[in-house]
């Protein structure tokens, strides 16, 4: 079947893109990608997708306004508690026997689950023992991970998350209320190492005894989300854990053979014997 002309777009779009800024979403879900590209062209103002295409490639300061758009940026603290609440009575218990621990939040985004995982461990007696890495592609919301700041609306939300994920503690001790924000106690980054990466193009740069990354692989299309699966099998120690989102699954992987299901019902996983 022939292309249209703005299929074409935003295949050559794509591909200038990585050519240009190394970024590479030539292999994300197509239909989500055009979503995401037509919102972008027509709030940043442009008649077509070739013309934004210029704009990119002749202007850098582009760049991170086109990533908010391909980029999802949509979180809560401690989303669907009972994926929480399993790690704590499922994986805490195993991580308990490690003298040190390293966990990766993969695709943090603006970092309400980051500070879900480093609350829960600090709950749990175990932060002080474990280095957790914050990466995302997006440096736009890596920034505001760092800065812990989030709108005192959503805390409402956040709280009750908090405590159905089973919280020994209030969710008030870990914040300040300040001119309608919710600012993040900074000792909860003590342990925190932001950093940038790209499922798609980087490599494994430390071994983890835990790896959650929700709700980013099903913007991938299949070899991307193998690609990624086989970078978190390798990210693991033997015996590590993998968490993924409510509607991902390892099933049609490639690399299922690698992992257990241990908590089947909230897509947690756990790496086999090699």
């Amino acid at each position: 079947m022939q292309e249209s002309v703005e299929d074409i777009e935003i295949q050559l779009l794509l591909e200038a893109l990585y050519q240009r800024y190394h970024y590479d979403f030539r292999r994300y879900a197509r239909a989500s990608i055009k979503r995401r590209l037509r919102q972008a062209r027509e709030q940043m103002g442009f008649a077509t997708l070739t013309e934004l295409q210029n704009g990119l490639l002749h202007d850098p300061s582009m760049l991170p306004r086109l990533l908010d758009y391909l980029t999802i940026q949509v979180s809560e603290m401690f989303r669907d508690p009972s994926y929480y609440r399993a790690i704590r009575e499922t994986v805490i218990p195993h991580l308990r026997t490690y003298p040190s621990l390293k966990v990766w939040i993969a695709g943090c985004s603006t970092g309400e689950e980051l500070y879900s995982f480093v609350i829960l461990f600090r709950e749990e007696g175990l932060e002080q023992r474990t280095l957790f890495y914050a990466t995302d592609i997006n440096s736009a919301a890596l920034s505001a991970a760092e800065r812990g700041v989030y709108p005192l609306d959503r805390i409402k939300t956040f709280t009750t998350n908090h405590r159905k994920s089973g919280g020994k503690s209030s969710l008030s001790d870990y914040y300040t209320a300040d001119y309608g924000s919710a600012v993040f106690d900074k000792t909860l980054r003590n342990r925190v190492v932001f950093s940038d990466h790209s499922l798609v193009t980087d490599a494994v740069f430390a071994e983890m005894h835990l790896v959650s990354c929700r709700n980013v692989l099903i913007y991938f299309d299949r070899e991307f989300q193998d690609q990624a699966v086989g970078l978190f099998r390798d990210s693991l120690a033997r015996n590590g854990f993998l968490g993924l989102g409510s509607k991902e699954s390892l099933h049609f992987s490639k690399h299922a053979a690698a992992f257990t299901p241990l908590v089947r019902e909230e897509k947690i996983y756990q790496r086999r014997e090699p």
